[in-house]
């Protein structure tokens, strides 16, 4: 299923009337709305250092949106998003984005303002890693950085250049589910140098860029992080060709509770072997500072896009276990269809 415009404007009363199919009518007081999803769906074989082999389907993750675009200025818009997570054996509804966009606050910036995109995690999955399907990126993943994620409530403010993009935001800094208490907030930014002028160009397979990144976060006391400060910094560079991509970066964590304090680096590449056929693998590690544990990730697939909405994968993860978090060494097998439409 394709991604969905419906339009229409009564000009007296702002509202947005539609007939679809026999009978079928959608009202709205804007001009356009925009629905999509995007659905991870899986197979896993695990086997554990220790313990029973398991095997399972997965509903890994399903996301509703909606955005709600504005009469006077077509690039702002409204945004709410809706994901599904597995939690103990049941699956669970929880808001991801609610945002209010406005397109030129400030020359060539945007802002997002609400339950918002953090700097980073969506910059990483849209240049440098692909497969948000299969593994998270190295400062969310769980047995990697696991420092932060996607979304928060905050301000995001989003400049693009040829040269040059950015995103500075404050945040109440306990991500979207975790607990917020109020009492301290998170400055966060990423800084990005477009060497090939792409900056306000979309990051596709088939075009060529080069990027360097300077991102990180200031995170005052909180409730997730122990009552502790979480400070810490990455630099990340990303290299695209039609044939090819090529990715690294390394983070530190300079101030903060056991169970987070390291630093570690990461490897990612894909390569487009065939029409629709793509090779990709990604390594992770990072070393707690408390106790020199070492949290490793591999891992290695092959991409077959079954069409413009399906598109299936098979990997191999190996990861490495850390003590701080209870993590085992394990050995996976996953198959997985990720859908958009």
């Amino acid at each position: 299923m394709k991604k969905v415009l419906l339009s229409a404007v009564a000009v007296a009363t702002l509202t947005t009337t539609v007939t679809a199919g026999e009978g079928t009518t959608v009202k709205s007081k804007v001009p356009v709305l925009k629905f999509s999803g995007t659905h991870y769906l899986g197979f896993v074989n695990s086997a554990p250092e220790e313990g029973d082999a398991t095997n399972k389907f997965e509903t890994r993750r399903n996301y509703l949106q909606v955005k709600a675009y504005f009469k006077e200025n077509p690039k702002d818009y409204m945004r709410i998003t809706l994901d599904t997570h597995d939690h103990e054996g049941e699956s669970g509804v929880r808001l991801k984005y609610a945002y209010l966009y406005l397109d030129s606050v400030l020359p060539n910036t945007g802002v997002e303002f609400g339950q918002a995109h953090r700097p980073w995690i969506d910059y990483e999955e849209h240049n440098a890693w692909a497969y948000r399907s299969i593994s998270k990126v190295f400062v969310e993943e769980s047995n990697a950085g696991h420092l932060t994620n996607s979304a928060d409530r905050g301000i995001n403010f989003k400049t693009k250049l040829d040269y040059f993009s950015s995103e500075l935001g404050v945040f109440n800094g306990e991500g979207y589910h975790n607990e917020e208490d109020g009492e301290n907030l998170s400055g966060e930014w990423r800084l990005t140098g477009h060497i090939l002028g792409t900056g306000k160009k979309k990051a596709k397979s088939s075009l060529r860029y080069a990027n360097i990144s300077f991102f990180g976060q200031q995170n005052q006391e909180s409730n997730k992080h122990k009552n502790e400060d979480l400070n810490w910094y990455g630099v990340h560079a990303v290299y695209n060709q039609p044939e090819f991509l090529l990715s690294a970066q390394y983070i530190d964590v300079t101030d903060a509770n056991d169970a987070y304090k390291g630093s570690g680096y990461s490897l990612n590449g894909e390569y487009r072997v065939a029409h629709k056929w793509n090779l990709l693998g990604k390594y992770d590690y990072f070393e707690m500072d408390s106790d020199s544990t070492e949290k490793k990730r591999a891992l290695a697939g092959v991409a077959y896009e079954y069409n413009h909405n399906v598109e299936f994968i098979l990997n191999y993860l190996k990861e490495g276990g850390n003590a701080l978090n209870n993590e085992k060494t394990r050995d996976a097998v996953m198959l997985t269809a990720e859908v958009e439409w």
